[in-house]
């Protein structure tokens, strides 16, 4: 294949999947923006959690965003970061049980709102998260791609010992789209596909679910304090008015 052409390739998959998830799954945002909105408008945060490796970046993403909502509270685990080691991230979001512990170290329960994003939405700690959640009275939103969950075979070694699906067990479940291994272009005589999507797929659900929610709360008269870049004039001074509100409820912040 000519230099230059995996590229235009790969530009079609990502604008792709962006499109299959706004054109089906709209009703799913919208469901999950207003389980948000509601929290806000309580002065609750709403937590996130990416279990494990780049799953992380979703949490990340609507987190001290430009543009977001303060109220994001991400759940940003060291022992999932790749920056905390890749292999030794991967063997902690298989783990049994690690997922029940990080949930109830942020005392999430009765009345509170997680999110959970997994695009492959099988691995141990993305289960025992959104159960944990739920069984201490939560709501759990999830993020996954309901293809990859229902592709990958019961006996995988990354998959929950219930064998669950996060899809499944979620008060409201957003479907990501990701076909199964991510990766989507295949190379002529390469064996491996290349170029993965997920990163751009769960971007793309968490920002629409957090405008939506703004949205939301506007239309009600409700101006919920967002994120301004310090990075542009007058930012730090827009966002230190608020930061009394949830220096001591935000645990990065």
């Amino acid at each position: 294949m000519q230099e230059g052409q995996v590229m235009d390739l790969y530009y079609k998959e990502v604008v792709g999947i962006i499109d299959e998830i706004r054109s089906t799954e709209r009703e799913h945002i919208v469901q999950a923006a207003r389980l948000v909105a509601d929290q806000v408008k309580q002065d609750r945060l709403v937590y996130v959690f990416g279990p494990g490796g780049h799953s992380n970046l979703a949490a990340m993403e609507v987190f001290f965003r430009a543009g977001g909502l303060m109220h994001i509270s991400a759940i940003l685990n060291q022992e999932t970061m790749l920056s905390s080691g890749a292999l030794k991230s991967m063997q902690v979001e298989r783990l049994p049980g690690y997922g029940k512990i990080v949930i109830e170290d942020y005392g999430i329960g009765k009345g509170d709102l997680l999110i959970v994003v997994n695009a492959y939405g099988i691995n141990s700690a993305t289960i025992d998260a959104a159960l944990t959640a739920r069984e201490h009275g939560a709501k759990v939103i999830g993020v996954s791609s309901h293809e990859h969950a229902n592709n990958c075979p019961l006996d995988h070694p990354a998959r929950h010992p219930s064998k669950k699906n996060l899809h499944e067990i979620v008060d409201v479940s957003v479907d990501c789209k990701v076909k199964l291994g991510d990766a989507t272009i295949q190379l002529p005589g390469f064996e491996q596909k290349i170029g993965a999507l997920s990163t751009y797929a769960n971007a793309y659900v968490m920002n629409s679910i957090m405008v939506e929610a703004i949205n939301m709360l506007v239309n009600e008269g409700i101006d919920p304090p967002v994120w301004r870049s310090g990075n542009c004039p007058g930012g730090d001074e827009w966002n230190n008015q608020f930061l009394d509100r949830f220096r001591d409820r935000v645990r990065c912040l």
